[in-house]
């Protein structure tokens, strides 16, 4: 069985990432892109889908991990009775093909070590022919994939695995390189494993070195910021939301989706992140690459996307998969690149226009296709949709979907007004009044006392947290703090919160997930505009502790088992952790405003330096 799921670490080269146990295995890794098929699948089943591990011949070795400093290069320590050893893995930023390096350093008296290489392509479903070239190497070959495995002790096979067995003594160095190449090319070359972790080490710091924000959390927002560079593909500027497919949001539950695609979604908090501590250049990139995404008819844009733009992202099920701790279906692609989500066309257009403030490059296209989704959304924003939560049931008129339609036409005035931008702003600024009044009519329920869900439900839903957060009512509002109370009520379990009430809501699935953990974020986002700056702290500090020992949260967490659960690691989660962090931190920097305030604030900010 694969480990818990915040037992894994995450390494990568920014352009596909794997995920290492506590124990040394590598139980997940897609080549040679995060969307590819995987070659090492057992985190969604057992060993034999696929895994490489490199450990102490000991079971009973105890482990300790951390990353370096401020870099993706991994450094577990095994201990046993004999001696220890330090396993440091990492994948090389890429020059021409993709590497994954392990090196076994002694540490203290003698360790046997052993390793165990399954390969299995498209998802742990095809055994590979391996075999032996001229300089000793091994090559494992299926279809269109090679990957080529160079070591510096001696591999064999047995019963279609590659196994090593060796001793390190203190002071030793035995490294170990795996390749990725097309198997109908020459073999790739090696790299370099010293030369490699050099470079490594010194793209990661110097990228580190680049953070402007100097507040109280800088471990938690540097390494979030890490992960979130990891999470992008360096060839687009696109960032994935998760490296992973398939992990259940309830163990053994249906709630088991495909996150390695590029959400719209995340795009203002992407963004608004990325700016806030210094990093112009992803923002630019990310900006790019989402005007590309987006381009084209504004009736035709998606929600999601794929790593270069794709559109088409069928999804179907592995039936040759168990999944992880039993739960199925195991889905690759997203069903949901089909729906309708009017709350995307909200964040676009808030990105596009925070991107025009944050002073990036201007592009020629951005206020065309701003113009044309003003335009496409004046025409749908009363259809009902899927809303943010992607669900499965019939669609609604959602109210979180027409705040962000007001949030899209809003964007559309500041722009035109500040920027000295042409376009009907008059019928602008009437569309917007329209849009408010009506949310403000039909998503507050009076005998409920607060927004909620859809029109004419009665339920609760924490997308509403973001009404503030987005400027459409200040947080002192009554009928947005009525709304807060009623959260904090209904969908608060062991201090955090859930999305909305599963068994409740008709959402096309059966019952049953864990808290979300970037709704918790967002609550303790209100409670600093609200001034509950102690309740904030407390609630901040909290989800902090959940991240695992190296620092990671996966897309939320169940209280009643105590476990990380959903894709991992989440890029939204350490998003929403990035803004909750600069949230928090504006009260004690000069000069320096709350993300929440930034998507509000209609004055333009300085050019950065």
């Amino acid at each position: 069985m694969s480990a818990r799921i915040e037992d894994y670490a995450l390494i990568g080269d920014c352009e596909t990432a794997a995920l290492v146990s506590r124990a040394g295995s590598i139980d997940w890794l897609c080549w040679p892109r995060f969307d590819s098929g995987a070659c090492f699948a057992a985190l969604l089943g057992r060993p034999e889908h696929g895994r490489w591990l490199l450990a102490p011949a000991d079971p009973t070795a105890r482990c300790s991990r951390r990353y370096r400093g401020d870099t993706l290069i991994l450094e577990t320590t095994f201990e046993t009775a004999d001696g220890s050893v330090t396993v440091i893995d990492f994948m090389p930023i890429r020059d021409r093909q993709s590497n994954i390096v392990r090196t076994v350093i002694g540490v203290r008296g003698r360790v046997a070590m052993k390793t165990e290489i399954v390969f299995r392509f498209d998802y742990g479903s095809i055994v590979p022919w391996v075999s032996r070239l001229d300089d000793g190497s091994l090559r494992a070959v299926a279809g269109p994939d090679m990957v080529v495995i160079r070591s510096d002790v001696e591999l064999h096979g047995e019963n279609f695995t590659t196994v090593g067995y060796f001793v390190v003594n203190k002071g030793d160095e035995v490294s170990f390189v795996m390749t990725w190449g097309p198997s109908h090319l020459e073999p790739p070359r090696s790299a370099d494993p010293k030369r490699s972790l050099k470079v490594a080490e010194d793209f990661w710091n110097n990228w580190a070195q680049k953070c402007s924000y100097r507040g109280e959390w800088r471990e938690p927002v540097m390494r979030s910021l890490l992960t979130l560079k990891s999470l992008t593909y360096r060839p687009t500027g696109g960032i994935v939301a998760a490296p992973t497919m398939a992990l259940p949001e309830y163990l053994g539950g249906v709630r088991n989706w495909d996150y390695r695609y590029c959400w719209l979604r995340d795009a203002t908090l992407t963004l608004l992140a990325l700016m806030d501590a210094g990093y112009y250049s992803e923002a630019e990139d990310w900006r790019n690459w989402l005007l590309r995404a987006a381009a084209g008819k504004a009736d035709q844009v998606q929600i999601m996307y794929g790593l270069s733009g794709e559109r088409l992202l069928r999804e179907w099920d592995i039936p040759w998969l168990p999944g992880y701790e039993n739960s199925k279906p195991v889905r690759v692609g997203n069903a949901a690149h089909g729906q309708m989500q009017i709350d995307v066309y909200g964040e676009v257009m808030d990105a596009l226009h925070q991107a025009r403030l944050g002073h990036l490059p201007e592009s020629a296209d951005v206020w065309e296709l701003q113009k044309a989704l003003a335009e496409h959304l004046e025409k749908v924003w009363r259809t009902p949709d899927q809303g943010i939560w992607e669900v499965r049931g019939k669609p609604q008129h959602f109210t979180h979907s027409k705040i962000m339609a007001w949030v899209a036409v809003d964007r559309a005035v500041k722009s035109a007004e500040q920027c000295k931008l042409d376009g009907p702003v008059d019928r602008w600024r009437a569309l917007r009044d329209e849009i408010h009044a009506d949310v403000c009519e039909h998503g507050f329920n009076r005998r409920v006392n607060a927004f909620v869900q859809a029109y004419g439900s009665d339920l609760i839903d924490a997308s509403l947290l973001l009404m503030p957060l987005v400027g459409f009512l200040p947080a002192t509002d009554p009928r947005v703090r009525s709304t807060i109370d009623c959260i904090e009520k209904e969908l608060l379990v062991d201090g955090f919160v859930l999305r909305y009430d599963s068994e409740a809501t008709d959402d096309g699935l059966p019952a049953g997930e864990g808290a979300f953990l970037a709704c918790s974020f967002w609550l303790a986002d209100n409670y600093v505009l609200l001034g509950r700056h102690d309740d904030a702290r407390r609630m901040f500090e909290r989800l902090l502790s959940l991240r695992n020992d190296v620092g990671l949260l996966a897309e939320g967490y169940d209280p009643r088992i105590k476990r990380q659960v959903g894709n991992f690691p989440q890029g939204f989660s350490h998003i929403a952790l990035l803004s909750t962090a600069f949230n928090m931190s504006a009260d004690h920097q000069r000069n320096s405003k709350r993300p929440a305030e930034q998507r509000i604030d209609a004055a333009v900010p300085a050019a950065p330096s």
